[in-house]
């Protein structure tokens, strides 16, 4: 008996639970709406009105019975984009809803920072979000799924009603995979400058406001504000960092290396400020993953972000006239074009004579007398760069760069000989052009893998020709250059990440060195191929006070069967409130480098070319350096300083550019140098005020020579800033002084200055250059215009006080007495431009 009752209870609850799950298959089941109109009409005795088209593919689930007529309208709008409008007693109307508008912001959940050009789509419809992270999205139904999602970052699917349609909610996106970089000095001079935790600078030029002498973002321009950042004679292409020459700087553009540097000889920078957004500077304690410039690293990056509206600009200054277009290629894809042209053709300003005053002072295109006359001088110059972005998916993206760099001067030299005028062609051509491939793919949350591309060639050429000795004399330096490399990045937790690598390099030099009266032709190609491989782990504490990049690069150079090991290290300790603690180190080598033959090579103007390390008289470069620091940062205060201690072996005295006993020796050495930057800043609301000083003991040995110990070439023993910047919403205005002791000289005995028909020079570097200063202003204003385009215009003057500071100096003997020539810095040098941003 209590068998059966156990039986009967078990046929209920499984009779009762097979109805269950019939029911609500019968709930969750979706009909035609037309057919469930049908039951509603023959249930209520009702009559729906509507046109065929609004139904016509539509499926709904059932109301329930239970529910009444108005409960059940009220089920089928929640389910359609469909209005239900009772307009009689029995006839109900259904018409189409208005569109119904979700909203809401994007946010990076790890630093809580809007995301910029995130998808958010559904049903066909696709939106990006703007700066802010703002996105607004119409939707047929509030059951339909909104898929969120971003380059790095988790795509996310939700349901708006899960939401509520009446706020813009914020979403949060988790990265897709981690990196431990972070700002921990904002504003370091002016809005823009920042400090990173692995030692580096960031300057970003979207949200950059104005330093002195500058209007526009000349990126190597830019790079000299900070502390320890020179350039002994102005110029773009000899930036000096902590005392080293300009060859021993790495210099990438996208990932890109590049051998040359400016436009107009190096006055300009010759990368376009309206596609390079931002420029990473290590000064010290760079990644394992970089090889090359034992002196300093300026990285040079474009935008990484996809821009989902056309945008562009044009504008016009002193120098130049220059475009951007950023045009987006369907929503996963968009490309940058920039492309500038000098104006000196068209008309010329007192910019562009400043500037070619300042390039031929004492050179080839400056050399007449009485029967040689140099004229119909003519210069050009012209660059373009493209980079082309493709979103592949959530977790992969390509990335294509180009650029192409031209410079031109060509003059005619003229002979008056017996009434009559011999005239022939000089010229020099200085171009670059490079193209990088970038692919990035994140594998899972925890492994991201980049491979990098690139093809650079450099290429200086010049035609000198001797009209009196029916002589032509032609030089060409050309560099090609080609790298693979791989990157892997493991996430090992979230304060942990492990950096692996491989790195292949092959470079080839080529030298010619030709002349046609008498028959001589000197023609050097060298190949050399390096294979590295490194190491490197990132740690970040959960409480962001430390941060510590520890490294080993192991390089080989398959010619000379050399193997070199490099560590790295760069840490970084908060502590108290405001205070942090800094330590760099590394160790780096280089296989190229920069020397000068003779003073009159290239005409004199561009007259240093690239070499290959032959491990013999030309060794490999061998770089060390170790650097601690203190920084203070609070209510708007900052005082930062920075002890250093820096050797470099393996230089040439060709690439130092003596022009004193040592011009045509060749040999090699090393120089080392301790130095201290210092800097104080005050912010106060719109006014930003800084002052930094740099002392410097840089010293040369050169063990075969006499004089084996004397100070370098590039010794500026002090070295002050003084700057102030002024921004408000439209108006930014800025002014600065640059003060420093002069760079070192070798000057003749005096009483004895000629022995053997030759210049009997004191002990070498055994005095200075007057005092160099310099005075800087600009100011920009912005103008904004209807549909949120705008004009900016702006002003500056280099060099306010119009001083003729000197820069170098040489001598030479005519008539067995010595003469001295002294160069000089740019004068007063005005500069203005207008861009329209569209």
């Amino acid at each position: 008996m209590k068998g059966t009752t156990r039986k009967f209870k078990i046929f209920l609850f499984i009779t009762f639970l097979l109805t269950e799950v019939i029911s609500a298959q019968e709930i969750s089941k979706k009909y035609p709406l037309s057919e469930v109109l049908g039951r509603i009409e023959s249930k209520f005795d009702i009559k729906f009105n509507y046109a065929d088209d609004i139904v016509s593919g539509v499926e709904v689930r059932m109301p329930d019975n239970s529910k009444t007529l108005i409960e059940s309208l009220k089920f089928l709008e929640r389910q359609t984009f469909l209005n239900f409008e009772l307009i009689s007693q029995n006839i109900i109307l259904i018409s189409p809803m208005d569109p119904l508008i979700y909203c809401g912001t994007v946010i990076n959940k790890s630093n809580l920072q809007p995301i910029v050009n995130a998808v958010v789509s559904t049903e066909g419809r696709t939106v990006f979000t703007n700066e802010k992270g703002f996105y607004q999205l119409e939707l047929n139904t509030t059951s339909a799924e909104v898929s969120i999602g971003s380059m790095g970052f988790k795509t996310v699917k939700i349901k708006p009603s899960s939401f509520g349609l009446e706020n813009c909610e914020a979403v949060f996106l988790e990265p897709n995979f981690q990196t431990l970089s972070e700002v921990i000095i904002s504003n370091y001079l002016v809005n823009g400058i920042n400090k990173i935790n692995n030692g580096s600078f960031e300057i970003d030029f979207s949200n950059f406001h104005i330093l002195p002498g500058l209007i526009e973002t000349d990126v190597l321009h830019s790079v000299q504000a900070l502390p320890g950042i020179q350039s002994i004679n102005e110029t773009v292409s000899n930036i000096n960092v902590r005392g080293g020459t300009h060859d021993q700087n790495l210099i990438l553009w996208d990932n890109i290396k590049m051998y040359q540097s400016g436009h107009f000889f190096g006055l300009i920078s010759m990368y376009n400020p309206q596609i390079t957004k931002k420029v990473l500077l290590h000064k010290n304690g760079s990644s394992a993953s970089r090889t090359d410039g034992v002196s300093g690293t300026i990285d040079m990056q474009t935008e990484k972000k996809l821009n989902s509206k056309f945008k562009g600009s044009l504008g016009i200054n002193l120098t130049n006239m220059n475009g951007f277009f950023d045009v987006p290629l369907g929503g996963k894809s968009s490309i940058q074009i920039a492309a500038r042209k000098s104006i000196n053709e068209f008309f010329e300003t007192p910019t562009y004579t400043a500037f070619f005053d300042r390039i031929s002072q004492n050179t080839e295109l400056n050399a007449s007398s009485s029967s040689e006359i140099n004229n119909n001088k003519t210069f050009d110059f012209y660059d373009t760069s493209l980079r082309w972005l493709y979103k592949i998916s959530d977790r992969d993206q390509l990335q294509v760069n180009f650029i192409y760099v031209h410079n031109e001067l060509i003059f005619d030299e003229n002979l008056i000989e017996n009434q009559s005028t011999q005239t022939r062609e000089s010229s020099l051509v200085q171009n670059s052009i490079a193209e990088g491939l970038n692919y990035s793919r994140i594998w899972n949350d925890t492994f991201k893998t980049t491979l990098e591309v690139y093809e650079t060639d450099y290429n200086l050429e010049a035609t000198n020709v001797n009209i009196q000795d029916n002589q032509r004399f032609l030089q060409k330096n050309k560099v090609s250059e080609g790298s693979v490399k791989l990157n892997t990045f493991y996430n090992v937790n979230r304060n942990l990440q492990w950096l692996n690598g491989y790195h292949f390099v092959e470079t080839k030099v080529t030298n010619l060195d030709d002349v046609d009266n008498p028959l001589f032709r000197n023609l050097i190609s060298e190949v050399l191929r390096t294979h590295g491989i490194f190491t490197e782990f990132s740690y970040r504490s959960a409480n962001r006070l430390t941060a510590l990049n520890v490294g080993m690069r192991f390089n080989y150079i398959g010619k000379f069967n050399k193997q070199i090991w490099e560590p790295r290290l760069s840490f970084s300790q908060k502590f108290f409130d405001g205070f942090s603690l800094e330590v760099q180190g590394e160790f780096k080598h280089q296989n190229t480098s920069q020397i000068i033959n003779f003073q009159n090579d290239f005409l004199g103007i561009e007259k240093r070319r690239w070499q290959l390390a032959n491990n013999d008289n030309i060794p490999v470069i061998r770089g060390r350096q170790i650097s601690t620091g203190i920084n203070y940062n609070n209510s708007g205060w900052l005082f930062n300083i920075d002890l250093y201690l820096k050797k470099i072996e393996g230089i040439t005295s060709q690439s130092q550019g003596f022009q004193n006993q040592f011009e045509f020796i060749k040999t090699s050495g090393n120089y080392s140098v301790f130095g201290l930057d210092l800097l104080f800043r005050k912010q106060i609301k719109h006014l930003s005020t800084w002052l930094s000083y740099s002392y410097m003991d840089n010293n040369y040995e050169f063990i075969a020579l006499e004089d084996n110990q004397f100070p370098s070439n590039y010794n500026i023993e002090h070295n002050i800033n003084l700057g102030s910047s002024y921004s408000l919403e439209h108006l930014k205005l800025s002014a600065g002084l640059e003060w420093r002791t002069g760079r070192p000289t070798t000057t003749p005995i005096e009483g004895n200055a000629i022995v053997d028909n030759e210049i009997n020079f004191n002990s070498p570097n055994n005095a200075l250059l007057k005092d160099y200063l310099r005075i800087d202003v600009s100011a920009t204003y912005d103008f904004n215009l209807r549909s949120k385009n705008k004009i900016h215009a702006g002003i500056s003057i280099w060099n306010l006080l119009d001083r003729k500071n000197e820069i170098n100096n040489f001598y030479v003997i005519r008539d067995n007495v010595t003469i001295q020539t002294v160069q000089r810095s740019l004068g007063f040098t005005p500069n203005a431009f207008l861009r329209y941003n569209f």
